[in-house]
């Protein structure tokens, strides 16, 4: 009963009230009845009137390409996309951007072979199962990202790829009946769905692959798939509020817009554009930050900005002005805290693989592509990536970017970040207004040079064994501080966390050629009332040295604090690490069993060093050797 107080607390008697009400159509049969299956096939445009349509896409289609050639910054085709291409030869797709897998059907599970029944109502199915395993293993191909490599490579090799392309949307519509199966559970991932299709259809429309009869059964289920995303599209503005209601109503807007011979697309395109102005504006926080507390995440968002604002400009329409301030800032956010070396960002918050529109050969955690791409769409000048050539933005011009001064601190989101000479500090102190995705307060982590030398462990799976989640999403996983064996907030079921962290404050100053961050969080409520944890962290300007100095305040004396650090592989090989008392004497490193996920399903061992005392206070010295 104190969970769920707690959790009407933290998430409000909106979120509360309407999961009950929700669970208890699921139960009664009642959401079942809202969607049909098997509803009577429907025509509503033919593929002439389609291809005749005014408005416009990022491209007229593969043959107006082909009279357009990539910048020399993006010779191709390079190994990496002919591999993917050969494996895709072999029923071979590459999931997460992380690991093949051989994919014989839509609704199998490659990890543990189960195979869900698509016969079953969507309503019927949960999305955590211990017998089906982790659900994204299922939704990451019927996502239909593996067409972008496909396209790349038909316009890299001029190897024309329609008919393969259509044979796998032809297949998936026969194998995943309307409201039925895993693949229509999730309204982020049909949304997802029919952008990928979209984009697909518009680079082969003139191909002779494209025949009427694969057009109608396309667009039949388009405008179904639309259909469910409308009628459900409550849950993910009220229960889930994150980046799945940002790609739902960011979809509705621009089928709305690109396919205006649905019956209900005027509909969409009013509702879809007034929803996702508001999604943007209430996710994305004024000072640039995104209330999901995930890197990645944030990217997907910045992918659908491209989108919304690309497709709007080439038909001449436009968001409301604090959507495009809010992109704006995102980008200097997500900019602040990018390795340049590298184009990396930490290792930080949920990191579920996510990257629904690959465009480029980058590696999966640089983020230059996406980011270069939306700064085009805004006017800012940025890198020549290979994405800007199929938003049709290679010739966009605009003005330089300007250096922001450092260190720089995001307050309203809680990040505070520091680019000193070839080094980055990155440093997490936040309180929690939305839902915390992992207890990470005052978690540093160090870049020198392009690497990360210490690091976040990352976030793993979706569904896996309690063991990992707590993991992976507790403060055992960050480099900060824990109270014994006490996270820093009360772990819940799944995602959900009890006792959020409601003070947190930081601030940078420079002093006598020194960088300093003092922040100070209230947590461990489990633990006893009123405890905070002071972190004041010092950077010589110039130099490759950190000092990290932690006090921990009015904890039970009987339980010891942990500092705990998780430094790269070749760490030892170029930097030490001391930490000593209050009174100087030196406290010995534990070297302890962790975990590291830099991509998504991957876990390897890695080292864990713990300092650990039952006094209130450690100093700790980080330095190039």
């Amino acid at each position: 009963m104190a969970g769920f107080f707690n959790l009407l607390i933290n998430m409000g008697p909106r979120y509360v009230g309407f999961r009950l009400t929700y669970e208890l159509r699921r139960r009664t049969g009642l959401l079942k009845a809202k969607f049909p299956t098997h509803p009577p096939l429907k025509s509503f445009t033919s593929l002439h009137a389609w291809k005749q349509l005014p408005t416009q896409f990022f491209f007229e289609s593969r043959e107006s390409l082909r009279n357009e050639s990539l910048s020399a910054a993006s010779k191709l085709p390079d190994a990496s996309l002919q591999k993917q291409f050969n494996e895709y030869q072999k029923g071979n797709l590459l999931f997460f951007s992380a690991k093949y897998y051989h994919i014989s059907d839509w609704l199998t599970n490659q990890t543990n072979q189960y195979q869900y029944d698509a016969s079953r109502h969507w309503t019927e199915i949960p999305d955590f199962s211990p017998t089906a395993g982790d659900i994204k293993y299922v939704w990451e191909k019927s996502r239909f990202a593996f067409l972008y490599p496909l396209i790349r490579y038909d316009f890299q090799t001029d190897e024309d790829l329609a008919e393969a392309v259509f044979k796998e949307i032809e297949n998936w519509i026969a194998a995943n009946p309307v409201n039925c199966g895993p693949n229509w559970r999730c309204s982020q991932e049909i949304s997802l769905r029919v952008l990928n299709w979209t984009f697909a259809l518009n680079y082969y429309k003139n191909s002779p692959s494209l025949t009427e009869e694969r057009f109608q059964r396309i667009m039949y289920t388009i405008y179904w798939q639309m259909k469910h995303v409308e009628a459900n599209i409550n849950f993910s503005r009220i229960a889930v509020r994150n980046n799945h209601a940002i790609t739902e109503t960011l979809t509705l807007y621009l089928v709305g817009l690109l396919y205006p011979f649905f019956p209900e697309s005027k509909r969409w395109k009013n509702l879809g554009k007034q929803w996702f102005e508001e999604e943007i504006t209430y996710q994305i926080y004024e000072d640039g930050t995104f209330l999901q507390f995930s890197m990645n995440y944030h990217r997907v968002v910045v992918q659908l900005l491209t989108w919304a604002f690309r497709l709007a400009d080439l038909n001449e329409e436009r968001f409301s002005n604090v959507v495009y301030d809010r992109a704006r800032k995102s980008v200097t956010f997500l900019r602040a805290c990018q390795d340049e070396k590298t184009g990396w960002l930490p290792n930080y918050g949920n990191n579920d693989g996510a990257l629904f529109f690959p465009l480029n050969n980058a590696l999966y955690r640089d983020y230059r592509p996406q980011l270069a791409a939306l700064e085009a769409t805004l006017g800012i000048e940025s890198e020549e990536v290979e994405d800007k050539f199929w938003y049709g933005l290679k010739n966009a011009s605009g003005q330089p970017k300007t250096t922001a001064p450092e260190p720089q601190s995001f307050s309203k989101g809680g990040y505070y970040t520091l680019k000193d000479a070839d080094t980055l500090a990155f440093i997490r102190c936040g309180a929690y207004n939305d839902r915390p995705f992992q207890a990470d307060n005052l978690h540093l982590d160090i870049w020198v040079n392009g690497e990360n030398i210490m690091r976040d462990a990352g976030s793993y799976l979706y569904n896996t064994d309690e063991k990992w989640v707590n993991y992976f999403a507790g403060t055992a996983s960050h480099n900060t501080l824990m109270l014994g064996n006490y996270n820093q907030m009360q772990k819940g079921p799944r995602f959900v966390w009890y006792d959020w962290v409601k003070e947190a404050q930081g601030t940078w100053n420079l002093e006598g050629g020194k960088f300093i961050f003092e922040g100070k969080i209230r947590a461990f409520v489990q633990a006893g009332k009123n405890i905070y944890h002071r972190r004041k962290v010092t950077k010589l300007k110039s130099e490759s040295k950190w000092v990290i100095e932690d006090w921990l305040e009015n904890a039970p004396n009987d339980l010891p604090i942990h500092q705990i650090w998780h430094p790269s592989d070749s760490f030892f090989e170029h930097f030490s690490i001391q930490a000593f008392t209050q009174n100087g004497s030196e406290l010995m490193v534990a070297l302890t069993e962790g975990w590291y996920s830099g991509l998504y399903g991957v876990k390897e061992p890695a080292q864990r060093l713990v300092f650990t005392t039952l006094e209130r206070y450690i100093r700790t010295e980080i330095q190039k050797k």
